[in-house]
Parts: C-alpha cells; sequence; structure tokens
C-alpha cells in the first residue's frame, strides 16, 4: 500500500480510504467489522465516515455509522492504528432530527456535532474533521452555473475559528473541508492566516471519468497550496463498473435500491460510461479497477475513497493499487473525456 502526506501535516494516509456510508444501511454491524479488518490487513490506514451516515439519510438510521466504527474500535482496541476521518452536516432542508432541524456550520452546532460524534465513535479525539458542505448557496451535489443569492449565512471566520478551538483542546488534531468551491477553499485559507488559525489539509469532492471537474479550479490549488484531494464517488455510484449498461439492475445495488441516486444515470454519462467500459475490455482490464486506477494515478490525490458493499468488492477495489495505466488506455480515455466532458458533475 502507498501512503501519501496529509497536506502540510506529519500524517500519512493509505492511497486507498475506506468510505463508510452504505455501514448501517446496505451493510450489517458484522459486515461492517469484516470491511475494516480486512481493509486494515491490506494496510489500508485511513477510515472517513460523517454523522449523517448512512446514505440515503433517514431519522431512523441518523448516526449509525459512527456508532459501528466505535463498537469496532472498543472491540479491537485499534484506534492508535488508524486515521479516522468524520465531518459536520451543514444546513438543510431534510434535516429535521439533526440538532433540532437546524444543522449548520455556526460555533454552537460545530462543538456539539463533534461532542457528539466522539460519543459515538467512542474515542477522545478525531485525526481530520471536516466541514461536510458549505453553509452558503454554491456550486456543490450536482450544481453547475453559479447563480449568486443574497442570503443569511454563517461566516466562514466563526466556522473555522470553532474548528480552531477544538485543535486546540486536543480533540481535532487536523481539519479539511468538503463539497468546496475554489473560492471557498482560498477564502478560507487567507483566513486562517489572517486570524492565526488552523490551516486545513485536505479537500473532500467528487472525482471520476464522469465528473472531472475538480480539475477546472481546485487541482492547481491542491498543488500550490498543498491541500490534496480526497475523491469520493471515484466510481461513481459503481456505474463505471458497467454493471449498470444495458438496463442491468444488480440485486441489492446502490441504483437499484435508491432510485433517489441519478447523478450518473443520464443519457450522456449512460454513453460515456460504455466508451469506458469498452476501453477496459479491449485492454482486457477491469472496468472497476481501471477507473479506480485512473483516480489513484491523479498528482492531485491524497486519497481515494472506496466504498464496497461486499468483502469480494472490498478486495477488487484495492487491488487497484496495484495497476499501472498504459499510455494507450490513458490516451483513450482523454479521447473519451474530450467527447463527453463531465457529463454527470
Amino acid at each position: 500500500m502507498e501512503y501519501r502526506q496529509l497536506g502540510n501535516s506529519d500524517v500519512k494516509v493509505s492511497l486507498i480510504c475506506l468510505g463508510t456510508m452504505t455501514w448501517g444501511e446496505q451493510n450489517t454491524q458484522a459486515e461492517a467489522f469484516e470491511q475494516m479488518n480486512f481493509a486494515l490487513d491490506a494496510g489500508i490506514n485511513f477510515f472517513d465516515t460523517a454523522e449523517m451516515y448512512p446514505v440515503p439519510p433517514k431519522a431512523e438510521t441518523y448516526a449509525a455509522t459512527e456508532r459501528i466504527i466505535g463498537n469496532w474500535l472498543e472491540n479491537t482496541g485499534n484506534r492508535n492504528k488508524i486515521i479516522l476521518a468524520s465531518k459536520v452536516a451543514s444546513r438543510s432542508d431534510g434535516f429535521q432530527y439533526i440538532r433540532d432541524g437546524n444543522p449548520q456550520l455556526d460555533t454552537k452546532n460545530i462543538k456539539e456535532a463533534l461532542h457528539a460524534s466522539l460519543k459515538r465513535l467512542k474515542t477522545d479525539y478525531l485525526d481530520l474533521y471536516q466541514l461536510h458542505w458549505p453553509d452558503r448557496q454554491t456550486n456543490f451535489f450536482g450544481q453547475l452555473g453559479y447563480q449568486h443569492v443574497e442570503e443569511e449565512s454563517v461566516e466562514l471566520l466563526e466556522s473555522l475559528q470553532a474548528l480552531g478551538d477544538l485543535v486546540a483542546e486536543g480533540k481535532v488534531r487536523h481539519i479539511g473541508v468538503s463539497n468546496e468551491s475554489p473560492w471557498g477553499v482560498m477564502k478560507i485559507l487567507q483566513l486562517a492566516e489572517a486570524h492565526n488559525l488552523p490551516r486545513i489539509v485536505s479537500i473532500q469532492n467528487p472525482y471520476n471519468l464522469l465528473n472531472r471537474t475538480y480539475e477546472i479550479g481546485l487541482a492547481e490549488i491542491s498543488h500550490r497550496e498543498n491541500i490534496g484531494l480526497l475523491a469520493y464517488s471515484p466510481m461513481a455510484f459503481g456505474a463505471l463498473s458497467g454493471k449498470y449498461l444495458h438496463g442491468q439492475q444488480p440485486a441489492k445495488s446502490r441504483l437499484t435500491l435508491f432510485e433517489r441516486f441519478s447523478r450518473y444515470s443520464n443519457p450522456i454519462g449512460i454513453a460515456a460510461t460504455e466508451d469506458y467500459v469498452d476501453i477496459a475490455n479491449r485492454h482486457q482490464i477491469d472496468a472497476a479497477q481501471m477507473s479506480l486506477a485512473f483516480v489513484n494515478s491523479r498528482s492531485f490525490l491524497t486519497s481515494n475513497i472506496i466504498g464496497a458493499t461486499s468483502l469480494e468488492q472490498l478486495k477488487d477495489n484495492i487491488e487497484s493499487t496495484q495497476l499501472a495505466l498504459s499510455s494507450d488506455v490513458l490516451h483513450e480515455i482523454e479521447a473519451v473525456h474530450t467527447r463527453y466532458p463531465n457529463p454527470c458533475p
């Protein structure tokens, strides 16, 4: 397993990060335990979760994923073997069950959320704590074409100061952002420098063959500011494996179970997926591993967050670290990207 530096910190994380958002919904606690044991044995030292997991989020399962991880940590005593990351939920109309229906990134919410996560995770600290999405109107979760809206939102400085307090108290080692825009990242860096506050070490945004929008503005920031990408949805909800093509609906798979996950299922996205899978087939490469290996090869990447619902999937995904894509494969991937640029942002 390859390990990469987490921003400007002294922490090194595995190239593959274990994603957890199916635990408590598509996966039982026993299955999650198996995944964590297997991942750790395979050299993965980086686990990522969030207070709102599992997904799709709902009141009945709220925070179940963190509780499962906490039970595993308690049972195994493996806390010192992993880099543990979680996230605080932000403003949303659908979260009436989170903090009296008013989750936002103010001081009260951030601190209350962190303390609740620590209790569920049965740990005294998090290695990385992330703002799950912005507390303002901007482009995230597939939205493009920024339209400015004057609104009341929590000032980024207040969010950063709250995180700074948690770092000073030793409850959080490092901080990061998720689903953030180039402006948001640079503004947070500016505020951290101006007010002597902790610097973010990571950006967790979507990145895959169907959505390379990260390259447009954030990739340069990753390099110049030493804040690497933690890529989520590297297989586009599993679509890039090809298992949903031609109307297939595999039993118990995410897109079969949950119709709300339509981000990677538009006609252009499906056409692009067919072409990417064709590249893999012609070069006798597993399509899922090719998709992950492409993400692994990006110079702005710190860690690739994979989510699996079975040990077999997890094993196959981890093996992507052993796959080096040839120049011919990369050239063909770029040709498809030119025909279908970012069909599923």
